[in-house]
């Protein structure tokens, strides 16, 4: 494109008015040759921020250019004014770090940019197709002489020669740029002729863009989805202790194929799982409750539910017995009872059998519940004249147990109070069956025959199981319950008395007044007919390491003294007995000396009890527990603690400060 002159247009540059009036800057002459010279010598594009301010007339600047063009302008000679103060000196301060920095920017800019786009930008590119030089008639910079502003147009262009010359080397153009000022150099030397349109450069963000997310979902829309601050470490520390969780719940599985999802939904439905392991669709469907594998996965009774709760497949059992002497008086406090502090954790089953139990039946079970708290229910309880059973369970173990089963035997048949006697209870936890026994045994010092009969009665005749199928029928005898069950625990008054004298018994107990009762237990008769295999036969017993229960005068820790002078003996015990080797281990066995409300103190003994996954094609609990207890007993336990805490503040408040 040319002027109406016939002179080429040259797009690198225009000279404004300012220059033609001298308000230029007071560089000297010699200082932009040298400058253009250096330039020459480099390769990189130049803008006007690297131009040097040079004070430079019109007509000196005319001498700079080519004859040809000298000839064909008429330009009325000026007289350059005395220059001003230098307004920037920004293009002579920068380094030549600066300068090769921003070119390589520019030079990779370039290379990514296709020379035939052009810009849609109004008012500020002059869009007009650029051709190799032709002869014209108008100067290149008069068109912008006659505008007010400076138009800045730096399309890349390449110089096009007869010669074929690239720009740099020993050419015409290299000859004259070290005579041209530095004002026009930069516009001669730079990549003004492609043949490409004027574009503006490429806009770099000042930081990196945020990425672009595959979502459907708006952010405001998707607040609802995120996970909360407490869950943020919800991911590892699944994979860390519940690795299932993130295996049932994989985004591959969530989301099928070509489906737009957001991770941010997948990690909140993740999370509202808590501890519990999630459930698939699939395993919902073909689960049964009513007949499973042994080891099939989904069976509720099953070794995966098992390992779960139990990984160790242990579970802790509290067994208790205590004669209470038919006393309405019931113990202010059972913490030291079913809660001592000697084991840090509290047991998954208790078992508490009573003797002689108080009146009223109910309000003894009430306190039970009452201390045991909310974490347990009572799954059953049964009675057999005085002999009460009850049996709490941890209330998140309930649905893995069988219907409950119970019987009773009538040793004493004279007797119209059944006093005398064996209850029995028994279920399925998981695929071990229990089977629990309280009793109470003929009493007497000599009467060790009459007490081995009354085991020998009870061992034949209580009827257990009923409906829950034996989970071992090839060893078991139908003439002995206890072969019937994997694990038995029997407890009770068994009565079996020291063959000593009181005087004897009396003088060891006064030597040995800790734990050391070794002595008193070579006269026990238990012991001694357990070792015959006349009576618990297959029973252990832990080792005994505590004073004898009985018998005391009441609400004193001294023995009887009474005119009968009855000898303090072991009448309380607790044995057991299982199928399989080492499943029992005793952890404790000892008495509680603080509750004295009877002549009997009671006995507990603290078990580890190895369980096994079991089938679902046993009839089920499923979940039932007394209802009406657990509501009584935990409002009992708020208002015991609220009147404790007002007897506190009552007690804080009326003391009195005297001063002497």
């Amino acid at each position: 494109m040319s002027t109406p002159n016939g002179f080429p247009l040259h797009s690198g540059g225009c000279v404004t008015r300012s220059m033609e009036g001298g308000a230029v800057q007071d560089l000297h002459a010699k200082k932009a040759g040298k400058a253009a010279k250096k330039e020459a010598g480099d390769n990189g594009p130049l803008t006007f921020d690297d131009l040097p301010r040079v004070g430079t007339s019109l007509n000196e600047a005319l001498k700079l250019l080519p004859g040809e063009l000298k000839a064909n302008m008429k330009i009325k000679s000026i007289t350059p004014r005395p220059p001003r103060k230098p307004r920037l000196e920004r293009a002579a301060s920068l380094d030549e770090k600066s300068w090769r920095r921003w070119r390589r920017f520019r030079t990779s800019q370039e290379s990514l940019t296709d020379p035939n786009e052009t810009s849609s930008s109004n008012g500020s590119l002059q869009e007009a197709s650029l051709s190799p030089p032709v002869r014209g008639r108008s100067s290149p910079c008069h068109q912008c002489c006659q505008q007010n502003s400076l138009h800045s147009c730096s399309p890349d262009a390449s110089e096009a020669s007869p010669a074929g010359k690239s720009r740099g080397g020993p050419s015409d153009l290299g000859k004259r740029a070290s005579e041209i000022s530095s004002a026009f150099g930069g516009l001669l030397r730079g990549k003004a002729f492609t043949g490409g349109k004027p574009r503006l450069a490429q806009i770099m963000p000042a930081r990196p863009l945020p990425p672009v997310e595959l979502s459907v979902a708006s952010q405001a829309l998707r607040t609802a989805n995120r996970i909360d601050s407490d869950c943020v470490d919800y991911h590892h520390y699944s994979q860390h202790k519940f690795g299932r969780v993130s295996s049932s719940l994989s985004d591959t599985r969530l989301h099928g194929n070509g489906v737009v999802y957001d991770s941010c939904s997948t990690d909140s439905m993740k999370s509202t799982f808590s501890l519990l392991t999630p459930i698939r669709s699939k395993d919902v469907r073909s689960r049964s409750y009513l007949e499973g594998s042994l080891l099939a996965s989904g069976a509720l009774l099953g070794a995966e539910e098992l390992s779960r709760y139990f990984p160790d497949r242990n579970i802790g059992i509290f067994v208790a017995t205590w004669n209470m002497q038919g006393q309405r008086e019931l113990p202010m406090n059972l913490d030291d009872l079913l809660l001592p502090t000697d084991p840090d954790y509290a047991q998954d089953m208790y078992i508490i059998g009573v003797q002689e139990g108080c009146p009223d039946r109910r309000e003894w079970e009430i306190r039970l519940q009452e201390t045991l708290g909310p974490h347990y229910v009572m799954l059953y309880s049964a009675a057999h004249g005085v002999l009460y059973m009850s049996v709490f369970i941890r209330r998140d173990l309930i649905w893995f147990c069988s219907e409950v089963e119970y019987a009773t035997v009538t040793t004493r048949i004279v007797s119209q109070i059944k006093t005398k006697g064996a209850l029995g209870i028994c279920f399925t936890f998981f695929g071990t069956s229990f089977l629990f026994i309280t009793s109470h045994f003929t009493s007497g010092d000599s009467k060790v025959n009459e007490r081995k009969l009354d085991y020998n009665k009870t061992i034949q005749a209580l009827t257990l199981p009923k409906n829950v199928p034996d989970t071992n029928p090839y060893r078991s005898s139908s003439s002995d319950v206890t072969t019937r069950f994997d694990e038995v625990f029997w407890f009770g008054d068994f009565n079996f008395r020291l063959n000593k004298d009181r005087e004897t018994v009396d003088s060891i107990l006064n030597q040995n007044p800790g734990t050391d009762v070794s002595r008193l237990l070579a006269y026990d008769q238990l012991t001694s007919e357990m070792s015959r295999g006349s009576i618990f036969k297959g029973f252990q017993e832990a080792d005994i390491h505590f004073r004898p229960s009985y018998k005391f005068d009441i609400g004193k820790d001294s023995y009887d003294t009474t005119s009968k002078q009855r000898t303090p003996s072991y009448t309380d015990r607790v044995v057991f007995r299982s199928r399989y080797k080492d499943d029992i281990q005793a952890v404790k066995y000892s008495s509680c000396p603080s509750i004295k409300t009877s002549d009997h103190r009671p006995v507990f003994a603290l078990f580890r009890v190895k369980v096994r996954p079991g089938r679902d094609n046993i009839p089920l609990a499923a979940g039932q527990f007394d209802r009406e207890l657990y509501l009584i007993g935990i409002k009992r336990r708020i208002t015991r603690e609220l009147q404790k805490r007002r007897e506190q503040k009552d007690q804080r408040s009326s003391s009195i400060c005297s001063i002497s």
